[in-house]
């Protein structure tokens, strides 16, 4: 397999990843920002911002709607959604002669459809709602119309570690906004309040919450179950080791 291929397919898997969990985190926290004080409003949206990777300037004055256009509506950005988006879109037209033509099709739609959106904060809950329905057939037409061979190992690999990485940033909200991040929205942010209800019964609270985000080796979106999704795909694309 070409090296270019590879990268491609690899980065496919994680710029969707990314989109999909960028689209939890900011779906969870749009509302409870919305009802904040201006100046609260304004410090929780920078810090959000620092999860995800960057931090405005101190002097600079940033608030909801300066976080809604970096988190989802920046196309230059690769920590936003739609940018996420794009960048996927552009690694398939480089690996076009290895995607499937429903994966091609399915991103470029998702790409065509990012400008019909209002940019307010009710207009992005829906925004974020939609990129979740797109991410979740980007995959499933990944799993179902790509064969399974090596380039399919990259863009799994891709997948997982991204998977791993958002699974910490949607953790490490629990710390920025301890004072009134509830641990069922921190399960929320990861899609796991119903798995975790179910394999914890009556186990309720923040560590109980935390642990199973880390440590559950059954529910996908937990950092070690997707790391050794990685592993997996590791293994496979180099047996001897």
């Amino acid at each position: 397999m070409l090296s270019r291929i590879a990268e491609s397919l690899f980065w496919i898997g994680r710029y969707v990843e990314r989109a999909d969990g960028t689209a939890r985190i900011l779906d969870v926290h749009l509302e409870r920002l919305n009802q904040m004080p201006s100046n609260e409003q304004h410090q929780v949206s920078r810090d959000l911002l620092a999860i995800m990777g960057t931090r405005p300037s101190a002097d600079e004055d940033f608030g909801l709607n300066d976080l809604l256009q970096s988190l989802a509506y920046d196309r230059t950005s690769p920590t936003s959604i739609s940018g996420s988006l794009g960048a996927a879109r552009e690694n398939a037209r480089r690996a076009r002669e290895t995607v499937s033509s429903a994966l091609w099709e399915c991103l470029n739609t998702t790409w065509y459809g990012l400008n019909q959106h209002r940019k307010d904060v009710v207009g992005t809950y829906r925004f974020c709602n939609w990129v979740l329905e797109r991410t979740a057939m980007v995959t499933g037409l990944a799993d179902t119309t790509v064969s399974h061979d090596e380039g399919w190992q990259f863009l799994v690999l891709g997948r997982s570690l991204e998977r791993a990485d958002m699974t910490a940033r949607m953790l490490s909200t629990q710390d920025v906004m301890s004072s009134s991040m509830s641990w069922v929205n921190m399960l929320r942010c990861a899609g796991a309040y119903e798995s975790f209800l179910r394999t914890r019964q009556a186990a309720f609270g923040d560590d109980h919450a935390a642990e199973f985000l880390l440590l559950d080796r059954l529910f996908p979106r937990s950092i070690v179950y997707a790391l050794s999704d990685a592993e997996k795909c590791l293994a496979s694309l180099e047996p001897s080791y």
